[in-house]
C-alpha cells in the first residue's frame, strides 16, 4: 500500500481522453524517442515532426469506447482502489499534489490531468501516441497519461514497476506545471535543448527535484494521503530515475545529445528535493554542478 485513508478520490480536473489522430506513428526505441519528444512537446514542437511523423494519419486513435471506460474507471477511483488500480493511482497521486504544492507555492493552481488510450489531441501542443510517454503540455497547462507506459518504463527501460515510482512519474510531470508556472519554461528554452547543461536538461532536472520535494511533504500532517515512505520505496524511485537517464537509455557517455540528465544526475536531484523539502534547493539554472 501507498495511500492511506478510504472513500472517494476527487476527480475534478481529471478526463479520460484520446481520439488523437496523432500526425503519423511514433515509434518506441528502447526509451529514446520517449524523451525526444517531451523534449518537442516543451519546447513547442509537434513530437510528429521529430518522430517518424507524417500528415497520412497513421497513428492509432483511442476509441471512443476505451475512453469511455477511461472515463467511467476514473469517477469510480477510491482511495483503496488507488492502491491497486494505475489509472486511480494516477488520480490519487494528482490529489496529493495538489494538497501539498499550495503549502509550497502561494499562487499555485491546479493542473488538468488527461488519461488516454493510445493517442490524444491536446490543447496547446498538438497531437501525440503513446509513445510519448507522459507529458505535459504549458499550452493547456494539462499532464497527459497512458497507464500502459508504466508497463514499458518497467518491461522495457528497466524501472520499476512499484507504486511510488510510478507516483513519481506523475510528480515529475506535476513540477513542470510548476515550471511554467513559475515561468522557467522561458528560461529554459533560451538555453537550448540538448547538451549537459542545456536548458531541457535543467528543466527535466528540476522537474525530478520537485518531485523529491512533494515526496517529503506527502505523507506528513493529518491530511497527506501517503502512508509513511519506506527506504524501500525511496530506492523503487531511484531504480526508476536510474532507467530513464540519457546516459542508460543511449548506452553512452557522450553528453552532446543529452535532453534530461544522466542517471547519477536525475538520482542526486530527486534525492536532493526529498532530503530538503524545500523547492529552493531546486536551482538547476544556478549551478554549474548538475
Amino acid at each position: 500500500m501507498t495511500f492511506q485513508g478510504n472513500g472517494p478520490l476527487d476527480t475534478s480536473g481529471v478526463s479520460g481522453g484520446g481520439g488523437g489522430g496523432g500526425r503519423g506513428r511514433i515509434a518506441l526505441g528502447g526509451g529514446a524517442s520517449i524523451v525526444v519528444a517531451i523534449v518537442a512537446i516543451l519546447f513547442g514542437v509537434n513530437p510528429g515532426d521529430i518522430l517518424g511523423g507524417d500528415s497520412s494519419g497513421g497513428s492509432t486513435a483511442g476509441s471512443g469506447s476505451s475512453n469511455s471506460a477511461i472515463q467511467s474507471q476514473i469517477d469510480s477511483c477510491t482511495i483503496e482502489k488507488a492502491n491497486s488500480d494505475t489509472i486511480c493511482r494516477i488520480v490519487a497521486t494528482k490529489n496529493s499534489l495538489d494538497r501539498v504544492w499550495p503549502t509550497l507555492m502561494p499562487n499555485y493552481t491546479k493542473p488538468e490531468t488527461v488519461i488516454f488510450a493510445d493517442a490524444v489531441d491536446t490543447g496547446g501542443c498538438g497531437s501525440a501516441t503513446s509513445a510519448v510517454g507522459p507529458f505535459y503540455c504549458p499550452g493547456d497547462q494539462t499532464a497527459y497519461f497512458d497507464p500502459t507506459f508504466f508497463t514499458t518504463l518497467a518491461d522495457q527501460l528497466g524501472g520499476s514497476d512499484a507504486p511510488l515510482a510510478q507516483e513519481y512519474v506523475v510528480a515529475h510531470e506535476f513540477g513542470h506545471h510548476v515550471q511554467n508556472l513559475q515561468g522557467t519554461m522561458d528560461k529554459a528554452q533560451k538555453l537550448g535543448s540538448r547538451g549537459a547543461t542545456s536548458g531541457s536538461v535543467r528543466l527535466e532536472l528540476q522537474a525530478d527535484c520537485y518531485a523529491g520535494v512533494w515526496a517529503e511533504h506527502a505523507d506528513k500532517g493529518p491530511d497527506a494521503l501517503l502512508e509513511p515512505l519506506t527506504q524501500q520505496q525511496i530506492g523503487d524511485v531511484i531504480t526508476t530515475a536510474k532507467a530513464i537517464g540519457d546516459d542508460t537509455l543511449s548506452g553512452k557517455n557522450d553528453s552532446e545529445g543529452w535532453t534530461h540528465g544522466s542517471a547519477a544526475q536525475r538520482t542526486r536531484w530527486f534525492t536532493t528535493g526529498y532530503r530538503s523539502g524545500d523547492p529552493a534547493s531546486c536551482d538547476t539554472f544556478s549551478t554549474n554542478r548538475l
